[in-house]
């Protein structure tokens, strides 16, 4: 290891601003460490996601299924940025950051099994999981808050708030240019300031993020973050991806932009890490991948008497007319 270079600085993509005098450094320092921390978080998202996807195609996996690939980017960088006790709220494509704010593979997919040892007791499925300072996915379109009082009531306040806007081209099957007659979401905030980034550098989201945060915690209030991102996959599991977009299209973006080659490329080239490096590692994530995807196909099921656990704060008896022969059973919080 002593012949590898320890550190290095790499040039990043300028980011567009709105409201704010100056932006995020053009430049981005990378030691050995971090971007083999970087590389490790992304692969094992993209891998726990192929698994996701795997596993749904055997309809183990049933329901909603939003998967995460191609934006890894986005959760990596922001995690790289911020504090684990700092407050993460997301929409319901939640895999990456369920996994980044500290949850195992194996609770995420046995989640997405419904299995007992799932995150949330296999109650929540794809859309809902959540951790320590993790408020989870939420399954309604536009319930991560009513945007734009958000945005006023943050103003008005001064409230330390990133709002931040993956935007991965899509708003399910219609383009943005289709759907907005204004593209340019990081002036959505109007008198909040804001910044629209690469997101598909994991270093240009960190350092994007760091700047958002410092502009936050120094008491300037709110600021929006546009990552410019794609997903790989369709809007979720029943969506093919391929009837509004091309296969070109998709195969372009991952040959030219995808976030994991493109940190390795750059590590590789400044002879920050091996090939046979990446190559071990990516072996023991598929291997964690797999264990986990083998305790979520065979961990049990919730039993039934589990159904009302945990709807109530304080244990309410549970007695709604005609809701037999459920109002047998009791609510343990």
């Amino acid at each position: 290891f002593a012949d590898f270079t320890p550190q290095a600085t790499f040039d990043i993509k300028k980011c567009d601003l709105h409201r704010l005098e100056e932006g995020p450094p053009l430049k981005a320092e990378l030691t050995r460490d971090q971007g083999l921390q970087y590389y490790r978080t992304m692969q094992t998202v993209r891998r726990m996601e192929l698994k996701a996807d795997q596993l749904y195609k055997q309809k183990i996996i049933r329901g909603f299924c939003h998967l995460y690939d191609g934006q890894e980017a986005c959760a990596a960088g922001i995690e790289a940025s911020i504090n684990p006790t700092d407050h993460l709220i997301t929409a319901y494509r939640a895999h990456g950051y369920t996994y980044t704010r500290g949850v195992s593979i194996k609770e995420i997919l046995a989640e997405l099994t419904g299995r007992k040892g799932g995150v949330a007791k296999g109650k929540g499925g794809s859309m809902h999981m959540y951790a320590p300072h993790f408020y989870g996915g939420n399954g309604i379109v536009g319930a991560q808050g009513q945007l734009f009082e958000s945005f006023n009531m943050a103003a008005l306040w001064k409230l330390p708030c990133i709002f931040i806007c993956e935007n991965n081209k899509y708003g399910m099957g219609t383009s943005v240019e289709r759907a907005s007659a204004s593209i340019d979401y990081y002036k959505r905030g109007d008198f909040i300031p804001g910044i629209r980034v690469d997101g598909m550098d994991v270093l240009c989201v960190r350092e994007a993020t760091k700047f958002a945060a410092d502009h936050c915690r120094s008491g300037k209030g709110p600021i929006v973050m546009e990552l410019q991102t794609y997903r790989y996959h369709g809007h979720s599991m029943s969506d093919p991806g391929v009837s509004y977009r091309t296969r070109e299209e998709i195969q372009e973006v991952r040959t030219k932009s995808d976030p994991i080659s493109m940190l390795k490329e750059r590590m590789l080239s400044n002879n920050m890490a091996s090939v046979e490096e990446f190559k071990e590692i990516d072996v023991d994530i598929r291997k964690q991948v797999e264990e986990a995807a083998q305790f979520a196909t065979s961990d049990p099921e919730p039993p039934l008497e589990d159904l009302c656990n945990h709807i109530f704060y304080n244990n309410p008896p549970l007695e709604v007319r005609g809701t037999n022969p459920w109002s047998k059973l009791k609510s343990v919080s």
